[in-house]
């Protein structure tokens, strides 16, 4: 877990991303998709760090790829079924209750919330849910641009109506936190959510757990 704020006021907004950080751990339920399927462990996030993989996964996530399009080329590199490849995948990855009660706690005493998320498709969030935890939500299917690309970082402050130097950051992928810390965000890497709400309590002053 890492922080980085400069003395200044407290802010008063937090911007999180989803997946791995309201999600519990993504490369886990890609794992544990390894491992039903028979494949070597971290072949899937391999995949995608590595082309054409990593080119798949950015079209998919700015909405230039189809999902039924993305399932077969990832599929057909895998050598497994594509037959809701997407769900497969992310099938280990559910709702993480300490942080989804942290945010909303975050809510209740006046912080301004909102959501940057890199998107497997548009259809998997619930818009209750999104209008229950966040005041404002950027996702990349639906804007066309991906972190770390500085752009939705952004879009992500106008849409909670704040400075970056006023809000706090979430991700649990040190890459996407660069953007934010040089637009002028506090930060925090993401590695588990006892330890993410406990540091920002301490950031904001208030009780988040």
């Amino acid at each position: 877990m890492q922080a980085e704020q400069e003395d200044r006021e407290p802010p008063c907004g937090l911007i999180v991303d989803w997946g791995g950080v309201m999600t519990t751990n993504v490369f886990a339920s890609f794992n544990a998709f390894c491992a039903a399927e028979g494949l070597e462990r971290d072949s899937v996030a391999r995949m995608f760090l590595a082309e054409p993989g990593r080119t798949w996964l950015v079209d998919l996530e700015t909405g230039a790829m189809p999902e039924d399009e993305f399932e077969g080329c990832v599929g057909g590199a895998l050598g497994v079924a594509p037959d809701r490849l997407i769900e497969r995948l992310m099938a280990g990855a559910g709702p993480d209750a300490v942080m989804l009660r942290a945010v909303r706690r975050a809510r209740d005493h006046g912080i301004v919330t909102g959501l940057i998320s890199n998107s497997w498709g548009v259809s998997r969030y619930n818009a209750d849910d999104l209008r229950d935890l966040f005041d404002g939500t950027v996702i990349s299917g639906l804007v066309g641009v991906r972190k770390p690309d500085p752009t939705i970082y952004e879009l992500g402050v106008r849409a909670v109506r704040l400075r970056p130097d006023e809000c706090v950051y979430v991700d649990d992928l040190g890459g996407n936190l660069k953007p934010a810390r040089a637009m002028g965000m506090t930060t925090v890497l993401h590695t588990g959510a006892e330890a993410t709400v406990a540091e920002l309590s301490g950031i904001f002053g208030v009780d988040l757990t």
